[in-house]
């Protein structure tokens, strides 16, 4: 008799790589475009580590702020979702495990199977069973807003530190250049090691993160040009 294989699936990851990607990835981007257009400006290398530096810190703030209250509210809608339901299982526990039968109909199972699945399901857990068919919370996408907002400024700072160390080591009229090229280098990274750890093909997303960061950097090193020089 075959014994039951362990399933690692990728859904189970998706809560934290989602804000693990998006944190490095606005770090990355951000930072090295700050750093850019700093130094299109003609500041000094110590300028331009102080606005790196400030970038860093202040990102990674505002990126565990946002995660925090974005994930919260989706925390919010998903308790008072329960509690409504938790509601009407205690009113009228038939008409919801009518519901809940009418579910199961529509996915393919008969009228007699699905009122059955139905009761037992509910017997167990009931507002679970509705938690999950009903509303679509389960385990691997329930909000968890303190992790959320952890994990989005501690990878924020992490791919803001790369552009900023490449600054730090960069002679002074290089640091365009090469904080622009290290930083492409470090989004194909990215891109590809999000696209492996999530399951997806690598060449697509790695493209699509160094094409958007490239663009950013261009367009904050012309800004940052213009200003100089106005000033």
């Amino acid at each position: 008799m075959r014994r039951p294989h362990a399933e690692n699936h990728l859904i189970d990851r998706i809560g934290w790589l989602r804000a693990a990607v998006l944190g490095a990835n606005d770090g990355l981007v951000s930072t090295a475009s700050l750093i850019v257009g700093v130094a299109a400006s003609a500041a000094s290398t110590g300028e331009v580590l102080v606005a790196g530096c400030a970038g860093l810190v202040a990102g990674a703030m505002s990126m565990a702020a946002g995660e925090y209250v974005s994930v919260s509210s989706q925390s919010d809608t998903e308790q008072a979702d329960l509690a409504r339901e938790r509601r009407e299982l205690a009113q009228d526990p038939a008409a919801e495990r009518e519901e809940l039968a009418d579910i199961y109909v529509s996915r393919g199972l008969d009228r007699d199977l699905a009122r059955r699945v139905a009761e037992q399901l509910m017997a167990k857990d009931a507002l679970g069973a509705h938690a999950r068919d009903e509303l679509g919370i389960s385990e691997f996408t329930t909000a968890r807003p303190v992790q959320a907002a952890l994990t989005s400024a501690a990878t924020f700072s992490s791919g803001a530190a790369l552009p900023l160390a490449v600054a730090a080591l960069s002679p002074a009229h290089l640091v365009v250049l090469l904080v622009s090229a290290a930083s492409l280098v470090f989004l194909a990274v990215l891109g590809a090691l999000g696209a492996k750890v999530g399951g997806a093909e690598i060449l697509r997303p790695t493209a699509r993160v160094a094409f958007w960061g490239a663009l950013a950097m261009a367009v904050t090193a012309g800004i940052g040009h213009l200003v100089g020089k106005a000033v």
